[in-house]
């Protein structure tokens, strides 16, 4: 089969990247909105935790379950319906009336994002060939890191010149690219096996994925990658404050880490295209942890210190597309629960993580926790380990290349 991919190839990895795009540009909108609603409706410090909770829970842990559900009936038309829920119903979230409305909205886009992930992920397997899916998942994952990069600055804009309702003109670039994808006909694609899945000791048997152990290890070797990323990205600005810095390098710090991480997701899919998915996973954990280790002890704002900042982020951001597609080989016949359990899942257990350095930083102090926290890196390479190859080119996962299924 071919190792590169063709212009229709190239298009519809490049719509289901725009969709990702928006779907976690989306997800970002609450800590924007957060301060306006609180105000508005009287919500307590309390209420609000309990509604980044709910999201977080609907949008990211309830991923596998969706997952689950779209393996076993090919629901590949919900592709589009989800940009759009999330679009319409968080959009609508800041000009909520009560507090029971502005919980039915987020869950509701919260609904929209657990079934766009895993659903997207899977078709990514699909449309390319076994060859250069870990290049168009790097593709996928970027697009997700820039919007979520993007957001706030973008929500930010939008609430300063036209207010809440300025928000709505937000949900049309969610619906053009739903449109684009129907043109495209991605909600079509079979994503449904025409054979029995192979399972991940090459038996020719069915593995099922609580008896995968490398799934399991795969899904915990990036939950704890995850709670470093989530650690940083919570902590890092209370720490820089804690050092006498000013807010300005917190958000210039945090800017450079998140837009590194979506270089690194770019880089890292080729990379585990060209050397495996073990090599390229494990190579980017054992290289993350010295660098992160270096910036994390000394948060002066040197040039030599933002370009540690960048290395790092990229670093931990390069394993996640390999880390999809090694999912989705490793259990081919439910690709997008396994997805769901990569993207959504291991986010949600890395944040629970992060309240346990939260934790550790009110005992000894948050930069130290920090710099401890980066242990979690070391039981993850052992993790990767002992997962069992899948091979450097396997081609279980894929159909012929824009396969097309009438029926679905």
């Amino acid at each position: 089969m071919s190792e590169k991919l063709t212009r229709t190839d190239i298009y519809n990895v490049s719509l289901l990247a725009a969709g990702h795009f928006f779907s976690d540009f989306y997800a970002n909108f609450l800590p924007a909105l957060l301060p306006l609603v609180m105000v508005k409706l009287g919500l307590s410090l309390t209420l609000s935790g309990a509604l980044v909770m709910v999201y977080s829970v609907i949008s990211s842990v309830l991923q596998p379950l969706s997952g689950y559900i779209i393996d076993k009936y090919g629901y590949t038309w919900l592709l589009l319906v989800t940009t759009p829920v999330s679009a319409v119903f968080i959009c609508l979230a800041g000009l909520a009336g009560s507090k029971a409305v502005l919980f039915l909205l987020v869950t509701l886009a919260g609904l929209g994002a657990s079934i766009f992930h895993p659903l997207a992920a899977s078709l990514m397997g699909k449309i390319v060939t076994a060859e250069t899916t870990g290049t168009a998942m790097a593709v996928f994952v970027f697009g997700g890191n820039a919007g979520f990069a993007l957001a706030p600055a973008v929500i930010m804009y939008c609430l300063n010149t036209g207010g809440t309702t300025g928000l709505l003109w937000l949900i049309i670039p969610g619906l053009a690219v739903t449109w684009a994808c129907y043109t495209a006909g991605l909600h079509r694609v079979n994503i449904r096996r025409a054979t029995k899945p192979v399972g991940e000791e090459g038996s020719g048997q069915s593995v099922p994925w609580y008896k995968s152990r490398g799934l399991l290890f795969l899904n915990a070797s990036a939950a704890l990658r995850a709670w470093v990323q989530a650690a940083i990205l919570t902590f890092l600005p209370l720490a820089l404050a804690g050092a006498g810095q000013p807010p300005t390098v917190a958000a210039a710090m945090l800017t450079v880490f998140l837009m590194s991480g979506s270089c690194g997701s770019l880089v890292g899919g080729w990379i585990g295209d060209k050397i495996g998915r073990k090599a390229g996973v494990i190579g980017s954990l054992v290289l993350c942890l010295p660098v992160s280790y270096l910036f994390l002890v000394d948060l002066t704002p040197s040039p030599v210190n933002y370009i540690l900042v960048a290395v790092s982020g990229a670093l931990l951001q390069s394993a996640m597309p390999t880390s999809v597609v090694w999912a989705q080989e490793l259990l081919p016949g439910n690709a997008a629960m396994a997805s769901g359990m990569m993207l959504g899942l291991a986010f949600g257990l890395g944040g629970v993580g992060a309240a346990i350095t939260g934790a550790l930083g009110d005992q000894i102090g948050l930069q130290p926790a920090l710099v401890w926290t980066l242990l979690a890196i070391i039981p993850a390479i052992a993790l990767t380990a002992v997962i069992p190859q899948t091979g450097k080119f396997p081609v279980t996962i894929c159909q012929t290349p824009n396969s097309i299924d009438s029926q679905n």
